[in-house]
């Protein structure tokens, strides 16, 4: 098939952060067959990242419940894409559900990691080398690739870069009585992925007294579960803080958080959007390991202990100690960003 015919159906993440890094691959993908079609499967809830994608050119919506199969909702979606005439599937999951899609649309090329058993639903089947592409975006970017191919080097691989609109921008910071004619320091202190990775509200609030005290706006953001993370940095900030944490929605946090002078993160999918929008950022892990989920971009430096017992990759400290995050300091935390 020629190049200019080619039309993609990405079977996309449900993590914020991996979807983010997705972009790589359509930028990638976009460089080589500039004419080439890209539609990405996803749910709802990543559609803010997908409309900041301008290689994308539309999302198709799949609200599935999470953790269950959903066949039956699964296959009439896949039907009624038949007549897109995709050429090429690509799944970045590795969940047999997510190549169901692709299969009962019939693309004639569907292309994934190995998985979950997944023979007859792919037909382009890789085996994962961790060790070759031991990041994530590697191996999304891989997938892309003619099977065979050399795996990319990382300083290769095109960073995400998020796109914000100008009265979009206005338009949020209006709606939050909020203005950016001061520094602003972005701060993201939640986690989706659990308490692990979750450094303390006091470390945090510490931080956020230093930018204070230098005459700047602390932004408190993540999402309603972040909430009451968000309050307690803010009641051990003499209330200083603005808290937005469950007040805005996931666009509206890449809007804000393109107007940020520096960002102070956990390992999140708001960690991922700051580097997507080149934002200056601290980015700190304890439980998970930078090599494998880094920020990509060029204006960020990791906070990390690297304590022999992590990365762990538990959702909660199996030694009940979290000092990979407890004993990461926020005097060390400042010295980076002083670096940036």
């Amino acid at each position: 098939m020629n190049y200019s015919e080619k039309k993609y159906l990405i079977v996309g993440p449900s993590w914020v952060g991996d979807m983010v890094m997705a972009q790589s691959l359509f930028i990638d993908i976009k460089r080589r067959e500039p004419n080439a079609q890209i539609d990405v499967l996803a749910p709802a809830w990543t559609a803010a990242m997908v409309d900041r994608m301008p290689q994308v050119s539309q999302l198709i919506v799949g609200n599935f419940n999470h953790g269950k199969l959903s066949l039956g909702e699964r296959v009439r979606l896949g039907k009624s894409l038949r007549e897109n005439s995709y050429s090429n599937a690509i799944v970045l999951p590795n969940s047999l559900k997510s190549a169901l899609v692709p299969a009962m649309a019939k693309i004639p090329r569907r292309t994934g990691f190995l998985g979950e058993q997944r023979w007859g639903l792919l037909n382009d089947i890789r085996r994962l080398n961790k060790q070759k592409l031991p990041m994530t975006v590697q191996r999304f970017v891989a997938l892309g690739l003619t099977k065979g191919s050399t795996p990319r080097a990382v300083e290769t691989i095109p960073a995400p870069k998020l796109e914000v609109r100008t009265e979009q921008v206005k338009s949020v910071l209006t709606a939050n009585k909020l203005s950016a004619d001061s520094p602003i320091l972005a701060v993201c202190p939640g986690a989706e992925f659990g308490a692990s990775k979750q450094w303390p509200a006091r470390h945090f609030a510490e931080c956020a007294k230093h930018y204070l005290a230098k005459g700047w706006q602390v932004w408190l953001l993540g999402s309603e579960n972040d909430l009451d993370v968000c309050r307690q940095i803010n009641e051990l900030s003499a209330a200083k803080c603005t808290v937005l944490a469950g007040k805005t929605s996931l666009p509206d946090a890449v809007d804000l958080i393109s107007q940020a002078s520096l960002v102070l993160s956990n390992d999140s999918g708001l960690m991922h959007i700051a580097a997507a929008l080149q934002i200056p950022l601290v980015a700190v892990y304890g439980s998970t390991d930078p090599g494998h989920t880094p920020p990509l971009s060029d204006n960020h430096l990791v906070a990390r202990l690297g304590l022999e017992c992590s990365p762990c990759f538990k959702r909660d400290c199996p030694l009940q100690h979290l000092d990979c995050l407890n004993k990461l300091t926020p005097a060390s935390v400042l010295e980076l960003a002083n670096q940036l």
